[in-house]
């Protein structure tokens, strides 16, 4: 007997030992895998790889004995040495940033929510329920949310789905996490049903997996939770995920008593037996409405005493002070009006006086003018013949100059006002004038220059011969010729060939000369042509133009000008013809008279 016990208790011995030799093996190898992951000459893709294929071998190194203690204290080390939140780090990054290995991306989800569940935090059990497990939800709606806008993606939604699944049933308190999430949000705006009937199938499933899954969650948490399923009803008309929210609900009302909560859900009974009867599932619609329906719950009597007693109460306090307020009210309200009325009385009264004022204004106006007028008639009679006409062109006269010289005047003050603006604007123009000119000019000089050396001698030769060099090389060249005579080719043509061939060069040459002066030519024209533009957009307007502004907007070629002072002449001439004239291109001239008659004005 004593044997046996010996046997066991070193056969436990021995099973402790090896425990703690692979558990040092596994610190040393999760070790050597966090130095690995930090490593930065790594791409994301390369980490997620590395990171997937060690986590499926050490949990199934870790999970391979009886004892299940080593898979827990194996997740404890991962978490504790900083590996799982490496991994939430790349699953929140983006799918192009991992060159589109979707599968790799998923599988790490899995392995991490794996990782997550049966942890043992010990002195980190705060920050790991508080910061680390929202963290990792958060990765994972990340990775859904991406995937949800990839329809080629549906299979790796669903296993990313089941990897959050299986992180709620073990952390019920996520859940409230998860339905407040922005990336919940953004994958149940999609518009594919197909992803918000797997949130609701995923619902329904943690529902009937554990019954202390609804019972562990907040109320916060349930009226999100039958918030999302009731929204279900307004925003989509797929039978299949109307059913799905039908059962969630029913599911929950097994569970739980949610009349309470339905109570915030009017009008629930009147959508569901409008839009989502004879889809095929009328019975579950039926128990649903009279769930719905019997939410009711009638107040009690004390309960309505006391409501009435305070709304009693209440309105006999605002009707003591609306009372006591209301005499200063109306004397308020008389007041004002009062003065309101005398501010308009005055008002028409300040406008019929001037009105009156003006029209004696106007009345004393035309009396002064008719009396005017009756005088200069009797003076006008008194004068002899002969003297009517020529006072009455003195009067015109005089009349003219006094308008003339009020409009000088009135030009000459806008001009003096406008004259430093102009002087200095024409200032700014001459001087880029002369500055653009000044560009040009040396510009062209350098151009003739060049062009000058270029059009040298037209023979071909060495730059600096001389004529004794030349002398010497010509005789050489005829002793050559002399002594390798061409048989094909006489002496004869081969001179009449080279004279051909320098009088082409010289051609060529001068051909090269005359485009060179076109180009010139062209250039100082474009050069014109942008300075004139410039000077036409910075000119002033023709209200403010000056006699001198005119000179400088001349053309210097007098063809030019001529033409254009003829084309203006013409224009002018065309305007002071009468509007029958302009009917056609094609209308004939007629004579003054005819012009008179038709209603034309004979113009010199």
């Amino acid at each position: 007997m004593f044997l046996v016990r010996l046997a066991q208790v070193c056969r436990k011995a021995y099973i402790i030992v090896d425990a703690l030799s692979l558990m040092e093996q596994h610190e040393e190898a999760v070790l050597r895998l966090k130095q690995q992951v930090e490593d930065t000459s790594l791409s994301p893709a390369d980490r997620i790889n590395l990171l997937n294929d060690t986590l499926k071998r050490f949990l199934n190194m870790a999970a391979a004995p009886k004892d299940g203690g080593m898979l827990t204290r194996f997740k404890s080390l991962l978490y504790q040495s900083g590996i799982l939140s490496h991994c939430v780090t790349l699953l929140t990054l983006d799918l192009q940033k991992l060159q589109s290995n979707c599968k790799a991306a998923v599988t790490l989800a899995s392995l991490t929510s794996s990782c997550c569940v049966g942890v043992e935090p010990g002195e980190l059990s705060e920050t790991f329920h508080r910061l680390f497990l929202p963290s990792v939800m958060d990765g994972l709606l990340s990775l859904a949310s991406r995937l949800a806008r990839r329809a080629e993606c549906v299979s790796l939604f669903r296993r990313v789905m089941d990897s959050v699944s299986w992180l709620l049933r073990a952390h019920a308190q996520l859940t409230t996490q998860v339905l407040s999430s922005s990336y919940y949000a953004l994958i149940q705006g999609c518009d594919e049903v197909t992803m918000s009937l797997l949130f609701v199938q995923m619902w329904i499933n943690l529902c009937t997996a554990s019954s202390d899954f609804l019972s562990s969650l907040s109320d916060d948490a349930i009226l999100l939770l039958l918030n999302e399923a009731v929204g279900q009803f307004a925003v989509t008309s797929d039978a299949s995920l109307g059913g799905a929210s039908v059962r969630l609900i029913l599911h929950m009302a097994n569970q739980l008593p949610l009349q309470p909560f339905l109570f915030n859900f009017k009008g629930l009974d009147s959508l569901l037996d409008k839009d989502w009867r004879g889809r095929g599932f009328d019975q579950e619609v039926d128990q649903l409405i009279a769930l719905t329906q019997s939410r009711e719950i009638l107040p009690s009597v004390d309960r309505v005493r006391a409501a009435c007693v305070i709304q009693a109460a209440w309105k006999s306090y605002l009707t003591r002070r609306r009372l006591k307020c209301l005499s200063g009210v109306v004397s308020m309200l008389q007041r004002r009006f009062r003065a309101l009325r005398r501010q308009q009385q005055q008002q028409r009264d300040a406008q019929r006086l001037q009105e009156e004022l003006n029209f004696q204004v106007c009345l004393q106006r035309q009396q002064a003018r008719r009396k005017f007028h009756q005088k200069q008639r009797e003076l006008l009679q008194l004068l002899p013949p002969d003297q009517v006409q020529p006072y009455l062109l003195e009067c015109q006269v005089r009349a003219a100059v006094l308008i003339q010289s009020a409009w000088r005047g009135f030009l000459a003050r806008r001009r003096i006002d406008s004259q430093r603006d102009s002087l200095r604007l024409e200032h700014a123009q001459q001087h880029a004038a002369r500055t653009l000119q000044r560009a040009v000019r040396r510009f062209l000089q350098e151009r003739q220059a060049a062009k000058v050396l270029a059009s040298g001698p037209c023979w071909i030769g060495h730059k600096g011969l001389t004529d004794s060099r030349r002398a010497v090389l010509k005789r050489q060249v005829e002793e050559y010729i002399s002594l390798h005579p061409s048989s094909a080719v006489s002496r004869q043509q081969c001179e009449q060939l080279h004279n051909d061939v320098q009088w082409r060069l010289q051609a060529l040459l001068q051909q090269a000369v005359q485009q060179k002066r076109e180009e010139q030519k062209i250039e100082s024209l474009l050069a014109h042509t942008h300075t004139q533009l410039d000077r036409l957009k910075d000119a002033p307007s023709l209200s403010a133009v000056m006699a001198t502004d005119i000179k400088s907007f001349l053309s210097p070629s007098g063809t030019i000008a001529t033409r254009g002072r003829d084309a203006h002449n013409s224009r002018l001439q065309a305007h002071r013809l009468p509007w029958w004239r302009t009917l056609g291109e094609t209308a004939s001239v007629l004579n003054p008279k005819e012009e008179m008659e038709l209603g034309g004005e004979v113009r010199s």
